[in-house]
C-alpha cells in the first residue's frame, strides 16, 4: 500500500513539472529545459502511467498535445486533431516500432514516408474556393489560436492555391520556422533595437508567430514547409503520404526536398545517418527524421493512441542542448577590440562534441539573463556554431553567488574599456598597443573564410606578434626564412611552406581580400555584394557612405563601417603595404557588365559537394543563380557541372560514372568570373570524344552574350549602309 503510494505521488509530480514546462514553451514563449531533458521527463511520466493504469487521469499531460491557447488570440477548434508524435531515441526503438506496424498490418516490409523533422511551430491552414481563409497554430491539439494576420504575412505560404480547379476546401498541415541566417539576422536587430533577444531559431519563430501585430511579423524572416493533406471537400484524398507532397507541390506549397519513400525500416535509418551527417549545411534546424507509413489505408487500420498515432514516429538526433555549471567568467579581445565574456563550464557532451566554453555575448546578454559564477545553465550547440549559454536556471542558483561585474580595463594591455551610448559591444580602447587585438586580427588574414595561410596558427601568431616580428599584416610579407625557422618549434621546412603559402595568398579575389581586411560588419555576403557592385578595389575604397547604403542587403550601420574604416590612414596604409607586396586580386565585372553575362549559365544545372574554402555554398548558389543557372540536390545525365570541394560525397562518384563535368573550385571561381579564354574554346573544341558536349555546356551558353552582340552590331551596320545606299544618287 505504501509503495502504491508513493509511485501515485511520483507520477503527480511528474505531472505537475510537466505541465509547468508546457505553460512555460506553449503559453510563455520560454524554455525552462533543454528539450532533451523534456522527453526524458516526459518518458518516464510515460513508462509509469503505462505500468500502474490504476492511476490514469484524462487531465494528464500525457494525453495532450501542448497548453491551452493563450487567451490573447481567438481560439480556434481543429476539425481535425493537431496530434503530437512518440518519439523514439535508438536504432533499437525503431526497429521496435517498425515490428508492431509489420505485426499489425500482416506485411514482410512497409513503406515510410521519410522526412526531416523542422524545429518550428506546427500550423493548420484552410483554404475555400483555393484561397487562404483561416490558420491557427496546434494549442492543445483540440484547440489553437487563431494566426490567420500573421501567416499571410509568410512569403512561402501561398495566399491562392494554384491550378484552375482547386478543391472547395482543403486543410493542410505544416512547420513554421526561421532559417539559421535569419534568426542571426533578427537577434543582430533585436539588440540594435534593445528588444527581445530569442534563444534558439524554434524560440524567434513560435514569438514571431504569435505576435499581435501582423506587421511585426511581416518583418520577422519566418518561413514554411508543408507536409500533409488532412482534410478535403470537392476533391479525393491522396491515397498516400508521397502523393499527398506531390498534390501540395502542385497546388503551389513548399515541400521538404529531403523527404522520400523508404522500403523498410533499414532503409529509414541509413537515410536518417546520412541526414544526421549533413545536419550542419541545412540553413535550419531539425531536431531529428519522420517516419509515416506511406499507405493512408495501412495509416487507418493502425489508427491512434491517446495523443499519437501509431503509423508514426519522430526519430529524434542528439541533444543540442543540456544544463551545465558555469565555473568561472572571462572575456576575450576580438580584432576589433570587442571584448566578448565567455563562460568556463563544467565539461559537458554536447551535438557530438565535449563543449567546456560556451559565448555570453555581450555585458547585456549577461545582465539579460542574469549569469553568475556557480549558475546551472543550458547550453546550446547547433553545427558549427560556437555553444552559447541561452538561459538559467534559476531554481537551481546556489545563494552564496553575486552579480557579475563587467571589467574596465582590458586584461591584455590595461587599456580603458568603453562602450558607446548606442552600441551593444564594450571596446577595448588600445587599438595600437593591444597585441590581442592584432593577434585575432591576423588570424582572421589568415583564415579560411579569407587568404586561407596554411601554416598561420594561433602559437606561431603569438610569436610573431610577441617578438615584434610582425606589427600588421603587411609585415607577414616582409619576413624572411631565418626570422620564421628561428620560431619555436619551426624548422626550416615548416618555415618555407609558411613562406610559400604567403606567397600563394597574394594571388586572391576581390570577395576573400575584402573579408581579410577585417572591415567591422563585413563577412563574406557583404564583401560579395561589395565586389560585385564596385568591381574593383580601388572603387569600394572610394565609395561614398550614399553609395554604399543604396546597395541591396547594405544597411546604414554597414555602409557607415565601411565608409570609416577606408578613410582611416592606417587602413590606408596597410593596404598601399599589401599592395607594394605584389597582391594581385581579380577584378569582378561590374553591376553594367553583369546585365551582359546575367544569362551566361541559362539552361545550365550544378551540383556542389563538399565544403569550398574560397565561399559559403550560400554565396556559391547565390552567384550561380545571379549568372542564370540553377542549383539542384542530386546528380543526373542532365546536370551540366559538379562543383567539387574539399572532403566530396557520393555525388561526386555518381557525376563520374555518368561522365557529368567536374569542375574544382578554382575553376569554378575561374568560370563565375571571367568568360572563356581563347585557351579554353581551343581545348574544348579539339577534344574529339567531347565535342559535343562542350558544344552545348560550354561555348554556346557562355559565348551567346558575345555573339549576340556581335550579331546586333552586324545587323545595325548592315541597314545603316543600306539605309545611305538608297538614298545616293545614282
Amino acid at each position: 500500500m505504501e509503495e502504491t503510494t508513493d509511485i501515485q505521488n511520483q507520477i503527480n509530480a511528474l505531472r505537475e513539472r510537466v505541465r509547468e514546462y508546457d505553460h512555460a514553451y506553449y503559453v510563455l514563449n520560454t524554455l525552462k529545459v533543454p528539450d532533451d531533458d523534456y522527453d526524458r521527463l516526459f518518458r518516464e511520466l510515460t513508462d509509469l502511467e503505462e505500468r500502474f493504469p490504476q492511476f490514469h487521469s484524462k487531465n494528464s499531460p500525457t494525453q495532450r498535445v501542448g497548453q491551452k491557447p493563450d487567451s490573447s488570440f481567438e481560439e480556434v477548434r481543429h476539425a481535425v486533431p493537431m496530434l503530437s508524435l512518440n518519439s523514439i531515441f535508438s536504432e533499437e526503438e525503431a526497429m521496435q516500432f517498425d515490428r508492431r506496424i509489420r505485426e499489425q498490418i500482416n506485411s514482410e516490409k512497409i513503406d515510410y514516408m521519410f522526412e526531416p523533422k523542422i524545429d518550428g511551430l506546427a500550423v493548420s491552414i484552410v483554404y475555400e474556393a483555393g484561397e487562404l481563409s483561416l490558420a491557427s497554430t496546434r494549442g492543445d491539439g483540440e484547440v489553437g489560436e487563431n494566426v490567420t494576420g500573421n501567416v499571410r504575412t509568410i512569403q512561402s505560404v501561398p495566399l491562392k492555391i494554384r491550378g484552375r480547379n482547386p478543391p472547395r476546401l482543403i486543410e493542410v498541415r505544416g512547420e513554421v520556422f526561421m532559417t539559421r541566417s535569419g534568426f542571426k539576422s533578427l537577434n543582430e536587430m533585436q539588440r540594435e533595437a534593445g528588444g527581445k533577444i530569442y534563444m534558439n531559431p524554434r524560440n524567434a519563430a513560435a514569438g514571431s508567430l504569435r505576435q499581435l501585430d501582423p506587421k511585426i511579423t511581416n518583418r520577422r524572416p519566418l518561413d514554411a514547409i508543408f507536409y500533409s493533406i488532412v482534410r478535403i471537400e470537392g476533391g479525393a484524398l491522396p491515397s498516400s503520404q508521397s502523393t499527398q507532397t506531390q498534390q501540395l507541390k502542385e497546388y503551389g506549397f513548399k515541400v521538404s526536398d529531403k523527404g522520400e519513400v523508404a522500403s523498410g525500416i533499414e532503409r529509414c535509418l541509413q537515410l536518417r545517418e546520412d541526414l544526421m551527417r549533413r545536419r550542419d549545411e541545412l540553413d535550419y534546424d531539425i531536431d531529428g527524421v519522420v517516419y509515416k507509413v506511406n499507405s493512408v489505408a495501412n495509416q487507418e487500420l493502425l489508427s491512434y493512441v491517446s495523443r499519437a498515432p501509431r503509423w508514426a514516429a519522430a526519430h529524434k538526433f542528439p541533444a543540442q542542448e543540456r544544463t551545465t555549471v558555469i565555473l568561472n567568467i572571462d572575456v576575450q579581445i576580438g580584432r576589433t577590440g570587442a571584448v566578448s565574456p565567455v563562460a568556463r563550464l563544467e565539461s559537458v557532451e554536447l551535438a557530438g562534441a565535449i563543449v567546456s566554453n560556451a559565448t555570453l555575448h555581450n555585458e547585456d546578454e549577461i545582465r539579460r539573463l542574469d549569469v553568475r559564477v556557480g549558475d546551472t545553465v543550458i547550453v546550446r550547440r547547433a553545427g558549427d556554431v560556437i555553444p552559447e549559454v541561452v538561459a538559467v536556471v534559476k531554481n537551481k542558483r546556489p545563494s552564496e553567488t553575486r552579480e557579475y561585474v563587467f571589467p574596465d580595463t582590458c586584461p591584455v594591455c590595461g587599456s580603458k574599456i568603453e562602450r558607446e551610448e548606442s552600441a551593444a559591444v564594450s571596446r577595448c580602447t588600445g587599438t595600437l598597443v593591444c597585441s590581442a587585438q592584432l593577434k585575432r586580427g591576423i588570424w582572421h588574414f589568415g583564415s579560411r573564410t579569407a587568404l586561407d595561410i596554411e601554416g598561420l596558427g594561433a602559437g606561431i601568431i603569438e610569436q610573431l606578434v610577441d617578438q615584434s616580428l610582425v606589427r600588421n599584416v603587411a609585415d607577414l610579407y616582409k619576413l624572411t626564412l631565418e626570422q620564421v625557422s628561428a620560431i619555436e618549434r619551426m624548422g626550416e621546412k615548416s618555415a618555407q611552406n609558411l613562406l610559400n603559402s604567403l606567397e600563394r595568398s597574394k594571388r586572391t579575389t576581390l570577395v576573400k581580400f575584402l573579408v581579410a581586411l577585417g572591415v567591422p560588419h563585413v563577412y563574406e555576403t557583404t564583401a560579395a555584394t561589395l565586389a560585385n557592385h564596385f568591381g574593383t578595389l580601388e572603387r569600394v575604397m572610394q565609395a561614398t557612405e550614399t553609395e554604399l547604403s543604396e546597395l541591396r542587403d547594405i544597411g546604414p550601420v554597414v555602409a557607415e563601417s565601411v565608409s570609416k574604416y577606408f578613410q582611416q590612414e592606417r587602413a590606408q596604409d596597410v593596404i598601399r603595404q599589401l599592395m607594394d607586396a605584389d597582391f594581385q586580386i581579380q577584378e569582378v565585372e561590374t553591376a553594367a557588365m553583369a546585365e551582359e553575362v546575367t544569362s551566361k549559365f541559362e539552361g545550365m544545372s550544378f551540383v556542389l559537394t563538399g565544403t569550398l574554402n574560397s565561399m559559403t555554398r550560400a554565396v556559391a548558389k547565390k552567384e550561380i543563380e545571379r549568372l542564370g543557372g540553377k542549383v539542384v540536390g542530386s546528380v543526373s545525365k542532365r546536370t551540366t557541372y559538379v562543383v567539387q570541394g574539399v572532403k566530396p560525397g557520393s555525388k561526386l562518384i555518381k557525376a563520374k560514372k555518368l561522365d557529368v563535368q567536374i569542375l574544382t573550385e578554382p575553376e569554378f571561381s575561374e568560370l563565375l568570373q571571367k568568360r572563356p579564354s581563347i585557351g579554353q574554346l581551343v581545348e574544348w573544341m579539339t577534344d574529339p570524344k567531347k565535342i559535343g558536349v562542350n558544344l552545348k555546356r560550354n561555348c554556346l551558353p557562355l559565348c551567346m552574350p558575345t555573339i549576340t552582340l556581335w550579331c546586333r552590331w552586324f545587323f545595325t551596320v548592315t541597314v545603316v549602309i543600306n539605309a545611305r545606299a538608297s538614298y545616293c544618287p545614282q
